[in-house]
């Protein structure tokens, strides 16, 4: 199934909180000399264009980095993090998807392995990938990103950050999520795994983060940003969450710290809230 086009969500809510808290790794990450890969399996077409057709027909950008863009009195991570995306992408038409922040972090001796099935999409990311000059050091291929994260691991660094986001437009990604870090686990158990899912009324969203805690019990942190309330009808993305084993030690405070801002700047309604658990190492 190859219906999905991010570049209609580019920018709303869910990115806001996905890409700070990659962000947050990257740069813990970075803070060491040791070199490391970055892996992304569903990696979409790197950089949207908000003034387009495809963002201007649900205007999702409105509620998430439109509101980020303008905020001030935010705390200081926060003002970091929203000067970073000015100064990566100073034309706020534009927006940039997970593997663009990520690219824009690399050191020299880091490597980036870029996963995306959408041919429309690949054909962007390519073009995306050629502006960034990296070379070699990013490589992006037309392929599942589950089994190709496996075929990678474990990486010759031993030191990854692996972000896995599927659309879950099909009710087997929950399962494909939980299949694929399982045998990752087994390859390279002391990899970073990062985890986006949607906050949905369905089961298999509400159950999924129970079920990532249990492959590692002991290392994890499971954040979540509601923005508004469920809808009735039960239809609707009302959150999302961010789940990531062997989180780096500094990223619970962190999130601590700014996830109460974050959420009263990006509510919809009087019912968004934020839930932050972890037990780290």
């Amino acid at each position: 199934m190859l219906s999905y086009r991010h570049a209609f969500h580019a920018g709303n809510h869910a990115d806001i909180l996905k890409h700070f808290t990659l962000w947050l790794v990257l740069d813990y990450f970075n803070k060491k000399d040791k070199p490391y890969w970055y892996i992304d399996t569903h990696s979409g077409a790197g950089v949207y264009n908000l003034a387009g057709e495809q963002a201007q027909k649900v205007g999702e950008y409105r509620q998430g980095i439109a509101l980020l863009r303008a905020a001030s009195g935010l705390p200081e991570t926060l003002q970091q993090f929203n000067a970073c995306l000015k100064n990566l992408l100073p034309d706020e038409n534009l927006y940039c998807g997970s593997p663009f922040l990520a690219a824009a972090t690399l050191r020299e001796s880091d490597k980036m392995r870029l996963f995306e099935l959408h041919p429309a999409d690949f054909e962007l990311l390519q073009n995306n990938i050629r502006e960034w000059k990296l070379g070699r050091r990013c490589i992006a291929k037309k392929e599942n990103g589950y089994q190709g994260l496996i075929t990678l691991l474990p990486p010759p660094t031993r030191r990854a950050v692996v972000l896995i986001d599927p659309p879950y437009e099909e009710k087997q990604d929950y399962e494909r999520v939980v299949k694929t870090l399982k045998e990752a686990q087994k390859r390279f158990a002391e990899g970073c795994y990062i985890v986006w899912y949607p906050c949905l009324s369905r089961e298999e969203s509400r159950k999924l983060p129970q079920t990532l805690m249990k492959l590692s019990p002991e290392n994890y942190l499971n954040a979540q940003l509601h923005v508004h309330a469920p809808r009735a009808d039960g239809f609707g993305m009302h959150g999302s969450g961010m789940f990531v084993i062997n989180p780096p030690y500094l990223l619970a405070k962190q999130l601590a710290d700014t996830l109460p801002a974050l959420c009263e700047l990006l509510k919809q309604d009087n019912q968004a809230r934020f839930e932050l658990d972890y037990r780290i190492a």
